[in-house]
């Protein structure tokens, strides 16, 4: 398998037709006890199946696929994508330990560190995301984890993740990476320092806007540190949303080019607007960290922001409600466009977010690329007749 490239190994990883009566795909297994036929069985496994909840066939087909385009000595399925933060950082982290958590992380990433985790008597610490090599002012004797999330939720920064992890190990600490946005396809964690990568799998794995799934890989070395949380956590996805993700991975190489190529079109398109005045996209070269895109990832996918010149909010309520190919609402990674407006001011500590227009998070689906131009163009219109 090793040999072979990204779009080989997405069509024939995790599947072994030779052990399931020629069925192309892996079958739904549905258990929680498993019997062993022996006592001395029962006491020394010799099978991977031991129980339900620590997985079947059905789970370790997903998790063996994910490694083959991701890396990593393991890897763990969880129920979403936070919960595979969630468990990473807890996997990590003990009590009196501090945190290195970049200011543009995802939401309920900072909502954890606020609270469960200081409840823990964790310490966190947000940084500015373009810091670089720059991080090793803030590792204390006490940093056990720098968490990476490239490129920012909301906003897109773009992390120099190869000075962070070379300056975090010297430190003795281990960076965890929320690889979400770029999928395994377009950035390979481990080719660049990162020791635990997670993903939101209900996003581009799973790919069609219905399932809730998250994977967390890890190096030799933190393998046993993850493998043991998530069991002692007692965390068990569904065979049927695991299903679904291993249906999903089939097809991402093509839904990913095409989610890129929309995305990419239409960052331009908007950046082209009157009413638009910034675009936060990676793969264009107006944007700040392009140079890091270009040199670390292999593509990008769909998703990335814009600012909008200053509106009133009924304006901007004008244009989003009459949009009929753009939905609202929160997850991306799915087959259909979406807009969500956000205020990242609101999630900043470390750093200021100080444009005065509102942001729009766009996620580019596969619709006709001039049919989400004149939904858009329209909206424009309200927008403008209704300031």
């Amino acid at each position: 398998m090793e040999a072979m490239k990204d779009k080989t190994k997405i069509v024939h990883a995790g599947r072994d037709p030779k052990s399931n009566h020629g069925a192309v795909n892996q079958p739904v297994y549905h258990a929680s006890t498993i019997l062993y036929p022996t006592y001395e069985d029962l006491k020394h496994p010799k099978t991977r199946v031991q129980y339900g909840r620590r997985g079947t066939p059905t789970t370790f087909a997903l998790e063996d696929a994910i490694m083959a385009l991701e890396g990593g000595a393991g890897c763990a399925i969880v129920p979403s994508g936070l919960n595979a933060v969630t468990t990473a950082l807890l996997a990590l982290l003990s009590a009196g330990d501090h945190l290195l958590m970049t200011d543009s992380a995802y939401g309920p990433t900072r909502t954890f560190c606020n609270t469960f985790l200081k409840r823990m008597g964790i310490e966190t610490t947000y940084y500015d995301p373009t810091i670089g090599a720059g991080i090793d002012a803030l590792i204390t004797d006490r940093t056990k984890v720098v968490f990476v999330e490239s490129p920012g939720s909301l906003t897109f920064e773009m992390q120099d993740i190869p000075a962070i992890a070379e300056v975090a190990h010297a430190r003795g600490a281990k960076v965890v990476l929320d690889n979400t946005w770029a999928s395994p396809l377009f950035f390979k964690p481990f080719e660049h320092g990162v020791d635990v990568s997670i993903q939101a799998a209900t996003k581009y794995v799973v790919g069609h806007a219905d399932t809730m799934l998250g994977t967390i890989t890890a190096t030799e070395e933190c393998w046993p540190l993850v493998h043991a949380a998530h069991g002692e956590l007692g965390l068990c996805a569904g065979p049927d949303d695991i299903y679904l993700a291993l249906r999903g991975l089939r097809t991402i190489d093509v839904r990913l080019k095409q989610h890129m190529k929309q995305g990419i079109e239409l960052a331009t398109w908007l950046g082209e607007r009157d009413e638009v005045s910034h675009v936060f996209h990676p793969a264009l070269p107006c944007h700040p960290q392009h140079d890091i895109w270009k040199r670390d990832f292999l593509g990008a996918s769909g998703l990335f922001s814009i600012v909008l010149k200053p509106v009133e909010e009924k304006a901007l309520a004008a244009m989003l409600d009459g949009l009929e190919l753009f939905g609202m609402g929160y997850s991306w990674g799915g087959f259909e466009s979406l807009v969500v407006p956000s205020n990242p001011k609101r999630y900043r500590t470390a750093t200021t977010w100080d444009y005065p227009g509102r942001l729009l998070r766009f996620h580019a689906g596969l619709e006709d690329m001039d049919d989400l131009k004149a939904d858009l163009d329209e909206g424009f219109k309200r927008l403008r007749d209704a300031g």
